[in-house]
């Protein structure tokens, strides 16, 4: 039954990933009801994850092509922070880590919700941003690396942030933003599993089941993403997310 619940969250997972973006907020908590531990749950989320970006970075390599000059940088910040924030996860206990849980769901709730308004708001100032890029490059910098600590800390929530920040640099093609959004978070992510696995930090049977539901969802949901309008499915994560931060609260603080 454990495996069900894991296949179905995978399954929904990744078809919000497909459709509108937000599919932790599903296979991470599931991980957690299932009997995982805090810690390995949000590595296994990352494991789960990981096929959606390296595929869709893939499907984008076209747009992302232009931008060659610029990925070696963003590369090497992603690796770092990545490997940088999995490592601080796995320096933190279980219940520690349990106490953080309601916040970071919080946060990365919030960004979902308004994260169109801020992408909108730097998209806005883009011109600017162009100018502000060559003379503040190293504030950028530091900023992608915070980024990608974040990311290989707890993955919910992070290619809106990337989407923020690709906006603050400049870009104004949004599928160059979504290439490389995508590249940066499977840069963040492959460093983080492999830092995880190293000290035997994933549930791989759990991890792998909500992974190949995520696939399944992913591919069912591209095929008939023109039956679901993603206003929809966003409404749904908002209420879901919101609900389920609450409900994390209320378990810590309760």
């Amino acid at each position: 039954m454990t495996f069900v619940l894991l296949f179905a969250a995978g399954l929904l997972g990744g078809m919000i990933n497909s459709l509108a973006g937000g599919g932790s907020f599903v296979i991470f908590p599931a991980l957690l009801f299932a009997g995982v531990p805090p810690v390995l749950a949000n590595a296994s989320n990352t494991y789960a994850c990981l096929p959606g970006y390296v595929t869709g970075a893939i499907g984008y390599w076209k747009h992302i092509a232009p931008h060659k000059g610029r990925l070696a940088l963003y590369c090497a910040l992603g690796l770092v922070g990545g490997y940088l924030g999995a490592e601080a996860l796995m320096r933190i206990s279980d219940e520690m880590f349990a106490g953080i849980i309601p916040w970071l769901m919080a946060f990365a709730v919030a960004i979902y919700i308004f994260g169109q308004r801020i992408n909108r708001f730097f998209a806005a100032r883009s011109v600017g941003s162009q100018r502000a890029a060559r003379a503040g490059a190293a504030g950028l910098s530091a900023l992608l690396l915070a980024i990608s600590f974040y990311g290989g800390f707890f993955n919910a929530g992070l290619g809106i942030v990337l989407l923020a920040w690709l906006a603050l640099a400049g870009f104004e093609d949004v599928h160059a933003m979504n290439g490389l959004k995508l590249l940066i978070s499977s840069v963040i992510s492959v460093v983080a599993v492999m830092r995880f696995a190293a000290t035997g930090s994933i549930a791989w049977v759990e991890g792998s089941v909500a992974l190949a539901g995520a696939m399944v969802g992913g591919f069912a949901a591209a095929y008939f993403s023109h039956l679901v309008p993603a206003k929809v499915i966003r409404g749904f994560v908002i209420v879901y997310g919101v609900g389920l931060t609450g409900y994390f609260f209320w378990g810590v603080y309760g």
